[in-house]
């Protein structure tokens, strides 16, 4: 029988996920402690490790893989998965299915991440919460069929852990404690509120030039998530590879793409057009 959102939502009780709790409390201690082993060469550690793992989940996790916002052949889009698993944010299917669903469902009480509940549930309180295993299967197969029929993903799925753990080992074999420390708990950490505000912050605080549901455009959230805060935008136009649609909104995830498109590696980019731009802009066009 085809798996019923509403149905399943109603009928099954989720229950608080300790383990987790545990699990990013002790990160978070982690973070903490990177501050009393600081030197400029770990700062670059965070800095790079931060800008390609969290370009994995904005790139690669959600414009890629959830929104099909762009094209790239196979060997780059697995390439992109990894970098977004190494911000253990789950598995490419269980994360896009989830995004899925909250586009469909936003600011309704089948939304992960319901901003009505309140900041702290659209933040972080929904990652606590685990759903039985079968509600969970259902998810991946109402929103992620296609990343399911692959088999590398469905290998990632299974084994989520094994790329970040292999980058932490890494990390404290070259560079010890503090290296590990900042380029695995404080990196981690730092990608895990600027992904979360997305869903609080960018959902409460901020413009709303689009009268699209909640999702709102905050600026600082943009620069912490490279380029996601632009939420509103995003919401309007989700498969649009730029989520800065306008000259002043910095997008980095979008520089990104943009160059690679100039490399010739990305190609059928998705975007608005200029006749569904309120300001119509004719300067807002850096199309790749």
């Amino acid at each position: 029988m085809a798996f019923n959102l509403s149905d399943a939502h109603t009928k099954t009780t989720p229950k608080l996920d300790l383990f987790y709790v545990l699990f990013l409390t002790a990160f978070h201690v982690g973070a903490v402690s990177a501050l009393f082993f600081f030197s400029w060469t770990n700062l670059l550690i965070f800095l790079f490790i931060y800008l390609i793992t969290g370009a994995g989940i904005t790139v690669g996790y959600h414009r890629l893989l959830t929104h099909r916002s762009f094209k790239t052949p196979k060997i780059f889009e697995y390439f992109w998965a990894i970098l977004g698993n190494l911000s253990l944010e789950g598995s490419p299917i269980m994360w896009v299915a989830q995004h899925r669903q909250h586009h469909l469902e936003s600011d309704t009480e089948l939304d992960p991440h319901n901003i009505k509940e309140g900041f702290f549930h659209a933040h972080m309180g929904w990652i606590f919460i685990r759903f039985p295993s079968w509600y969970e299967q259902g998810q991946k197969d109402l929103f992620a069929p296609d990343l399911q029929k692959d088999a590398f993903y469905r290998w990632m799925d299974r084994n989520s852990l094994v790329f970040p753990i292999g980058l932490g080992v890494l990390l404290f074999l070259f560079g010890g404690l503090p290296a590990f420390l900042w380029g695995f708990c404080f990196r981690l950490v730092w990608v895990f509120h600027s992904t979360w505000f997305v869903n609080s912050a960018a959902h409460m605080w901020g413009s709303r030039p689009f009268k699209n549901e909640l999702a709102t455009n905050n600026w600082w959230v943009a620069l912490l998530a490279l380029g996601e805060g632009w939420h509103n935008n995003h919401h309007q136009f989700p498969t649009s590879a730029r989520h800065g649609l306008r000259n002043w909104q910095f997008d980095f995830s979008w520089i990104m793409i943009w160059t690679m498109a100039k490399l010739g590696i990305v190609n059928k980019i998705r975007l608005p057009k200029d006749s569904e731009l309120p300001w119509q802009n004719k300067t807002h066009t850096l199309n790749a």
